[in-house]
């Protein structure tokens, strides 16, 4: 028989008024409504003396994931290590995730999302606005991370930023008749500052040469007060099926076995030196450490390491 102290008791008697409560809202609001799954839109965390903030730029679910990953393997063998992972092999989630850095004298944006609008908003919610933006970093030119340069009408999104992106990137893809890039990325060529490997957004924010992806990819290394945090953009897009396995093709990598010589270059430092990541298209927030395994990867997400 369980036996309760005097204490034991009058904290239960004190907890049944919100039991109640708790019943009463339950009740009222109905068993069977449901509310659907939430998701935050931004996670901010401390590197140092400066302050990251992963955004939610979007969230998507796509159908048969081995049109885009592993095509260079058997259904088998994406299956088995889809199950190995806890995922299903038919379907992936797609995650968005542009990042602001706050040196604490210049606000870097890595990447605008989709659109003006949608950026803007997101930033908002984070504390941050538009036009507070001191300096947009284009990691690589796709249109999920160029889209938000510009809203609707045309207008720019960053009134008061510099724009910075790699010099390659830039010389690559200009004159190739891409839509995207001459709508939201060409016509800021006067305004732009270009990057080579190692060259600097600010004191502690540097350029690194992530080629493959596309040919003139680039990742940062943010470095404050002996703590680092590597963003690897599109470095690899899925934490199992490209991070976990860096030589399965990647359908949107325009080089496909340079894109794989460079994961495993970065992803084997990475697990070397112990140092934390934020991906674009990793599960959001995006942080997480890499370590080795058999022939490839393991991606543990963040948990406290940013809090203490």
């Amino acid at each position: 028989m369980t036996t309760f102290t005097r204490r034991q008791a009058l904290a239960a008697s004190a907890a049944l008024p919100f039991a109640g409560a708790a019943a009463t809202s339950v009740s009222a609001q109905g068993m069977t409504d449901k509310l659907g799954n939430t998701q935050p839109t931004f996670h901010r965390f401390a590197v140092g003396e400066m302050e990251v903030t992963a955004l939610l730029g979007g969230t998507r679910t796509v159908e048969e994931p081995q049109g885009i990953f592993g095509m260079n393997v058997d259904e088998k063998t994406f299956a088995g290590a889809s199950a190995q992972a806890f995922i299903p092999d038919d379907k992936v989630q797609f995650f968005f995730n542009p990042t602001v850095v706050n040196t604490g004298a210049e606000l870097i944006l890595f990447d605008t999302g989709f659109s003006g609008e949608g950026i803007s908003g997101l930033l908002e919610q984070a504390g941050y606005s538009a036009d507070a933006i001191t300096h947009v970093v284009i990691t690589h030119a796709h249109g999920d991370h160029i889209g938000g340069l510009t809203r609707e009408d045309g207008s720019r999104t960053f009134a008061n930023a510099a724009y910075l992106t790699g010099r390659v990137e830039f010389d690559t893809m200009s004159g190739t008749g891409n839509e995207g890039f001459d709508a939201k990325v060409a016509p800021l060529a006067e305004q732009m500052t270009f990057l080579e490997d190692g060259g600097a957004v600010a004191s502690g924010v540097t350029a690194m040469a992530m080629f493959g992806h596309t040919p003139g990819h680039m990742g940062y290394m943010i470095e404050s007060a002996g703590r680092q945090l590597v963003l690897t953009a599109d470095l690899a897009n899925h934490y199992v099926w490209s991070l976990g396995y860096p030589d399965w093709e990647v359908r949107f990598d325009r080089d496909k076995a340079a894109a794989a010589a460079t994961r495993r270059n970065v992803l084997g430092m990475l697990a070397a030196d112990k140092l934390p990541m934020l991906g674009y298209h990793m599960p959001f927030p995006g942080v997480g450490f890499v370590e080795p395994r058999a022939d490839g990867f393991r991606y543990t997400p963040a948990t406290y390491q940013f809090m203490l």
